[in-house]
């Protein structure tokens, strides 16, 4: 069995949860954020090792938690040092070779060029002995430090130079936990006088015992230690059962790695307790109501199982030790029972809440941050990012290396990039930062001034130009001479006219196909880009923006502006959450938010105790930031780069094989355009750097991807998860409906009222509602305070109500 291994929240205990298949493990190794940890430690970053995902191959860790766990395995793992990838390579295939003897099951590679063997233990022997026994089996280093049922191993990606052999018998649980506890007492009692059958130079914790040096080759020998290889690990590949005995049943026990729906069900009461007993779990005095509505809750996703439940449900009456009476026992039994004997209503809102919360959540850590902590940034950056995030402390550099990309793909005219799908893109970027009040959003202000530096003073000859002319042809009168056609102003104030806002866009496309730039404090201020002056006509320029879509307007009179054009236009714009959500409110499920890049600012308690001080932006700054500058003005044409095109397709096929993981619809939809615009980043600096790919670019772009994810998942995950599920729901309803079919499951009086607006009825309702009850299609729970559809109604009835 495979277990990953997480840090408890809070308690900061090591707590595991088996990985149930192949397809889930390989997914885990390969998340990008482990995979460079991987290379990172292989590289001489220690702290890089600590970061990688943590495997534990025991398959009996009763409560989950991994300190002090004594119940042996069916299977062990080794840790084999080679010392170089040249060892690495025998070592594997000598234990490829001689993989049926002794009961291999996975095998791949450490970040030290080591080895991680897990294989079958034979009943009977310590971990220790069969350790010993693949040693000596394989000529092999005897690490005795890796012994432990608790041991961890460090693991990095699942690529096909690392994972060098898996079987999916790996995932299989094959001893109950009767079976162990029995065994471990004869091993314990063995271990204890000494009889385990390994010679005592190889029970001295040195990393570097030789067995065979010792012993000789005494495979077939029939004495000594020389018998454990004779029998060797012959039984290992036969029936998990011991031998002469049958299979033993699971009892009616508390099973902490039940799941439902990949959520696991301590998870799910968790949530329950957070979001309806303000995180509080049932204590004396409450525990019978608390659990009678905990039951209530859940039972429809036990199946209305009596023993499925009780194996779900903790027993709150248990001391601090887990142990009550047997009257608190038959109190809690008691209690559940009679939530299952209650009339079943289907799933409850408060269930659907729940693992509406828990959805939203692990759309977070697909994204591979936390709630409260975005995915880290890439240690070692690319030299542009680097020097223009170097004058801020570092809770503001993910902000700012988001933040800079406006301003840098300004620069860019007649550029064109040729994505993955063979689709070219232009460098369209547009930053939103969101934040709360007085956190330090202005921090991104300065970088961008110094970026945009040499555009104002290009901007200034031709504003004055633009002047003159209008002063010699006043708007009332017949305009004496032509306006002037190299007329370019690339930054816009927010201020503008529909008339303005498309000159500008006309004269940048016929002046070398350039950008259009604007920065505002707060988000609202882009309603005035316009005279609309509104969220929708921002939304629709969003969208037009990003695909270069045309835009303009065509005017019949002498003196209108006319002219359309593609629309190339850049903007930074911030505002705080709450701001963000009304604006964005009704673009969530249009396509508008997942054009965006997002960036926040987060302060930890610690943080907000550093005082921010900026470095300083001088003439220095801005000539080391020249040449880059330089390198994206002097850019031109169609721009590809293989390097960047691979990893934006892989990134695709890890986008989707984490959205199933997490089971999470709205990082699938958001992950297509996320992917796009790091890729577009990517390109940029590959400009910049001289047209030059690195790891440090890659990286970064990996990075910027999932930390726009994160920031999308964060502040606007819930919405879309929710809007997408009653998509779903909509596309499953088909012909004509009664007003109760139109109505969820569980609904609220409330929801009632509205739907019979919808439906243009008039009256309250309320002698509908009694109908309804009164021929048995809908109950009222006290409990929640909604009205329920019977079964009966859901399965046998449907008509005209």
């Amino acid at each position: 069995m495979v277990n990953l291994i997480t840090i408890e929240d809070g308690s900061g205990r090591k707590v595991a949860r088996p990985i149930k298949d192949s397809k889930e493990y390989i997914a885990l190794r390969n998340a990008p954020d482990n995979a460079k940890n991987f290379y990172d430690a292989r590289g001489g970053d220690e702290a890089a090792k600590a970061r990688q995902i943590q495997f534990n191959y025991n398959d009996l860790l009763p409560d989950g938690v991994l300190k002090g766990c004594c119940h042996p395995s069916s299977t062990f793992a080794h840790d084999i040092d080679c010392g170089d990838a040249n060892e690495q390579q025998r070592i594997k295939a000598v234990l490829i070779e001689k993989k049926d003897e002794i009961g291999l099951l996975e095998l791949s590679g450490s970040a030290r060029y080591g080895i991680h063997a897990v294989c079958r233990r034979e009943r009977g022997k310590t971990v220790r002995e069969c350790q010993f026994i693949l040693s000596l089996t394989c000529h092999t280093e005897y690490d005795t430090n890796s012994r432990g049922l608790a041991r961890v191993f460090y693991t990095g990606p699942a690529t096909s130079d690392n994972l060098f052999y898996l079987d999916e018998a790996l995932f299989e649980e094959t001893m109950t936990v009767e079976e162990s506890e029995k065994e471990y007492e004869l091993l314990k009692e063995r271990e204890s006088q000494g009889l385990e059958e390994v010679p005592p130079g190889a029970k001295k914790a040195n990393k570097h015992y030789r067995p065979w040096e010792e012993m000789g080759d005494k495979q077939g020998d029939t004495q000594g230690t020389g018998t454990l290889c004779s029998a060797g690990f012959a039984q290992m590949s036969q029936s998990p059962s011991v031998a002469g005995q049958a299979p033993c049943v699971a009892s009616v026990d508390y099973d902490a790695e039940a799941e439902y729906n990949g959520h696991k069900f301590r998870d799910i009461i968790q949530k329950y307790w957070d979001l309806f007993n303000d995180g509080k779990e049932p204590v004396d005095g409450d525990r019978n109501a608390l659990t009678f509505e905990l039951a209530m809750t859940i039972r429809s996703i036990c199946g209305y199982s009596l023993e499925r439940m009780m194996q779900v449900i903790p027993n709150y009456w248990k001391n601090a030790e887990g142990k009550c009476t047997p009257d608190e026992e038959a109190e809690w039994r008691k209690t559940i029972e009679n939530a299952m004997n209650q009339p079943r209503k289907g799933m409850s809102s408060r269930l659907k809440q729940v693992l509406q919360a828990l959805k939203s959540t692990s759309g977070l850590r697909a994204c591979g941050g936390t709630l409260t902590s975005p995915p880290p940034m890439p240690k070692k950056l690319p030299p542009l990012i680097k020097l223009l995030t170097k004058n801020v402390p570092w809770f503001y550099k993910p902000a700012v290396a988001s933040a800079v990309f406006p301003a840098l793909g300004a620069h860019l005219h007649g550029v064109k990039f040729r994505y993955w799908d063979n689709v070219d893109h232009e460098a369209t970027f547009m930053n939103v930062l969101i934040g709360r009040q007085s956190i330090g959003k202005g921090t991104v202000k300065k970088p961008i001034e110094y970026i945009m530096e040499d555009i104002r003073q290009r901007d200034i000859p031709n504003r004055q130009r633009e002047a003159e002319w209008k002063q010699k042809n006043p708007g009332a009168k017949q305009k004496k001479d032509p306006r002037p056609t190299d007329i370019c102003i690339q930054m816009l104030i927010d201020n503008l006219t529909d008339a303005v806002f498309n000159q500008r866009i006309v004269d940048a496309n016929n002046n070398g196909e350039r950008y259009i730039f604007t920065s505002v404090d707060e988000i609202e201020a882009l309603k005035k880009v316009t005279s609309k002056n509104s969220v929708d006509e921002v939304g629709l320029l969003i969208r037009k923006a990003f695909d270069n879509s045309m835009a303009g307007q065509e005017r019949v009179g002498s003196d209108s502006v006319s002219g359309i054009a593609p629309l190339r236009w850049c903007f930074n714009a911030s505002t705080t959450p709450p701001n963000a959500r009304k604006f964005f409110y009704r673009m969530v499920n249009d396509g508008t938010v997942s054009r965006l890049d997002i960036s926040t600012i987060i302060h930890t308690e610690e943080d907000e105790d550093e005082a921010p001080i900026l470095g300083i932006y001088d003439h220095e700054f801005a000539a080391e930031l020249k040449p880059f500058i330089d390198r994206l003005e002097a850019a031109n044409g169609l721009i590809e780069c293989p390097s960047a095109k691979k990893l934006s397709l892989d990134i695709r096929k890890e986008n989707l094989d984490v959205a199933q993981l997490y089971d999470s619809e709205a990082y699938k939809v958001l992950s297509y355009r996320a992917n796009v615009i790091a890729w577009l980043k990517g390109m940029v600096l590959y400009v910049a750097h001289g047209y030059k790919w690195s790891k440090e670019i890659a990286e970064f772009v990996r990075w910027s991807q999932q930390y726009n994810l994160w920031c999308k998942m964060l502040y606007f995950g819930k919405q879309l998860e929710k809007e997408l599920r009653e998509e779903i729901d909509i596309q499953r309803q088909s012909g004509p409906q009664n007003l109760l079919d139109l109505l969820p499951d569980e609904f609220s009086k409330e929801q009632y009222h509205q739907m019979r607006q919808i439906q243009g009825r008039t009256g309250d309702g309320e002698s509908t509602l009694r109908v309804w009850i009164n021929r048995g299609h809908i109950i009222f729970d006290d409990v929640s305070g909604q009205y329920c559809k019977t079964e009966s109604y859901k399965n046998k009835f449907s008509g005209n109500l």
